[in-house]
């Protein structure tokens, strides 16, 4: 008897394994350091400082070992007012990311500019460090756009991180790379991903991210399974910090069907006045308004400075 299809389907079997074989032997020889580190790469890395997952410095997983992101709008030098621009403030103790610590991954060009220009490498853990992303004249040679790198402005420029945080305002201060924290332990990344496909993605949720957006980072967090929607650009179609907290402490005040679960008990235990927040009460209110007994949802009690919820958001926000 000639079973035919036997032979087709193990043939084909044997041509997937082969291939899968050759993938998993040929990849590993890819040195993808050699990739050229975006802007995004370099603002995602010195955003969440050296690693989101599990680490000694935070075992927990609280969002400690993290830099600031702060709006820096004064010398802090002088005082005297500047053009607005991003610092990355890492106090000490802080450990520095990859970039810094491992400048190979920054790419070829970036690696240069950074060390040389920007002086990355003199930058301490034990006392700390500011540090900016710059633009170069030197182009990139198959895209013409400007090549970026790491400042590091406590050796350029002599800031030191209490100096910046002393003159910045408690808006401008993002907590994002703590908040990244939040999102790898909150499992954020099992229903949502960062990384929209090339379809019809790009008209909902924007371009896909390219090579050099993820060098230094650890871990990328793009996910696999996508149940809501893509979180990469969500700062840029939304960054109402309002309509954020309502959709963490409750997503069906903002999306009646949402399968989302709630994140109140990332607010902690009390307010941004101190008080002790009811959520017996404030759950048992809402009951009342879904079942039309009354006509408002009960408000959301407005978080404090140091809670776990603040980092969160900081870091959707900051997601452009």
């Amino acid at each position: 008897m000639n079973f035919r299809e036997y032979k087709i389907g193990s043939r084909a079997f044997g041509v997937a394994f082969g291939l899968s074989m050759s993938i998993t032997l040929f990849f590993p020889s890819f040195d993808l350091a050699a990739s050229i580190s975006s802007e995004v790469g370099l603002d995602k890395q010195l955003t969440s400082g050296w690693d989101s997952g599990w680490q000694i410095a935070d075992p927990l997983l609280k969002g400690l070992n993290k830099p600031l992101k702060v709006l820096v709008r004064k010398d802090p030098k002088s005082g005297e007012s500047m053009e607005p621009v991003y610092a990355y403030v890492y106090p000490a103790g802080t450990s520095l990311p990859n970039g810094v610590t491992h400048t190979v991954n920054l790419g070829r060009g970036v690696e240069e500019l950074s060390v040389k220009q920007g002086r990355i490498t003199e930058a301490r853990k034990e006392t700390g460090a500011v540090f900016l992303i710059k633009k170069s004249d030197q182009l990139l040679t198959f895209e013409d756009k400007p090549l970026s790198y790491m400042e590091n402005a406590t050796a350029t420029k002599g800031w030191t991180p209490d100096e910046v945080l002393k003159q910045a305002a408690d808006s401008d201060i993002l907590h994002a790379g703590s908040g990244k924290t939040m999102f790898v332990r909150e499992g954020c990344w099992w229903c949502h991903t960062l990384l929209p496909e090339q379809t019809q993605d790009w008209q909902v949720f924007g371009a896909p991210p390219m090579l050099g957006d993820f060098n230094g980072e650890s871990p990328t967090a793009f996910g696999s399974d996508r149940k809501g929607p893509d979180l990469l650009h969500v700062g840029s179609r939304n960054a109402s910090k309002e309509w954020m907290m309502l959709h963490f402490f409750n997503p069906r005040l903002v999306q009646p069907h949402s399968i989302m679960p709630r994140f109140d008990y990332l607010w902690g235990e009390v307010d941004a006045d101190g008080k002790k927040i009811d959520f017996k009460k404030w759950r048992s209110e809402y009951d009342e308004y879904r079942e039309g007994k009354i006509t408002t949802p009960p408000d959301v009690p407005m978080y404090a400075k140091d809670s776990e919820i603040r980092n969160l958001i900081d870091f959707v926000i900051n997601l452009k």
